[in-house]
């Protein structure tokens, strides 16, 4: 099953312009797939083509700074105004009419805040590992700015120096040699690594939208993929489970004690997400 490359070129007035690049795989229904911070457009479902072969055109793309795209006109154009409307770019040059929308991490934000604004243009929302928690500080800690932190490491030491400084200290054994080298292939893939280093010090300080209190009005169907923090220290199960209390039509999952994540699972990852749409009439094209 061939991919078929895109760009999108967005103008932005006094600003310049972003070229997201991406790719559209399969045919039928839309979904579009947002990855995470420092991710490229492979890492929402790890680059399986289930939902394509299940009968679904999967839309991804590379968010600005990331992967084959553009940096940001400026470096602070890394707030989730600026990632939102990248999305919106896409989904009005693509011509997409009510496509499902996938996010992962700094994606599921960015996904769930354009379903807030347009809740009527999506039919269905899959948040994976969310972190955001309705405030413009995610995942830090009192001690010292994680972000910052791995932005500098970024900067100074390069890919490898990254990849030894993101995983965790208590990361149980036998997922150490996985996550290093999934780390390590993502960040390998970037042209514009200056810039990523420029979205992990913005992006976890923006505002995506303000307050959780707004998902209680949101009735999208919403599937929620969430992760052990044993295995993700990044993405608090708390938060996953505070979105699965606030949302009206949500479905939760989550992996078993001590294994390893779904969202690491590619197809099975896929396949909860298809089984999910079909559930809440959005078949796959016939």
């Amino acid at each position: 099953m061939e991919a078929t490359p895109f760009q999108v070129l967005r103008q932005i007035p006094g600003a310049g312009s972003v070229t997201l690049k991406g790719e559209v795989v399969g045919e039928g229904p839309p979904i579009v797939l947002v990855h995470g911070l420092s991710a490229t457009r492979r890492n929402v479902v790890q680059g399986s083509r289930h939902l394509a072969r299940r009968g679904y055109r999967l839309i991804a793309y590379d968010a600005r700074g990331h992967g084959a795209s553009s940096p940001a006109p400026r470096p602070s154009a890394y707030e989730y105004e600026d990632l939102v409307g990248d999305l919106e770019a896409v989904i009005d040059q693509l011509e997409l009419e009510r496509p499902v929308l996938v996010g992962s991490s700094m994606g599921a934000a960015t996904v769930l805040t354009y379903a807030l604004e347009h809740p009527e243009g999506v039919p269905a929302l899959v948040q994976i590992t969310p972190a955001y928690t309705g405030q413009g500080r995610t995942a830090e800690t009192v001690e010292k700015d994680t972000w910052e932190e791995l932005a500098g490491t970024l900067e100074d030491g390069g890919v490898e120096a990254f990849v030894e400084a993101s995983q965790p200290d208590g990361l149980p054994e036998r997922w150490r040699e996985v996550a290093l080298e999934a780390t390590r292939q993502r960040m390998e893939r970037h042209e514009h690594p200056e810039a990523v280093a420029g979205a992990l010090r913005v992006v976890p300080r923006s505002t995506a939208f303000e307050g959780l209190e707004r998902l209680e009005s949101l009735r999208v169907p919403t599937l929620i993929v969430a992760s052990r923090d044993e295995a993700d220290w990044l993405h608090a199960i708390d938060v996953a489970r505070e979105y699965q209390r606030r949302l009206p039509r949500v479905e939760f999952v989550v992996e078993d004690e001590e294994q390893a994540p779904i969202a690491w699972q590619g197809a099975r990852l896929s396949g909860a997400i298809g089984d999910f749409l079909e559930r809440n009439g959005y078949p796959p094209q016939a």
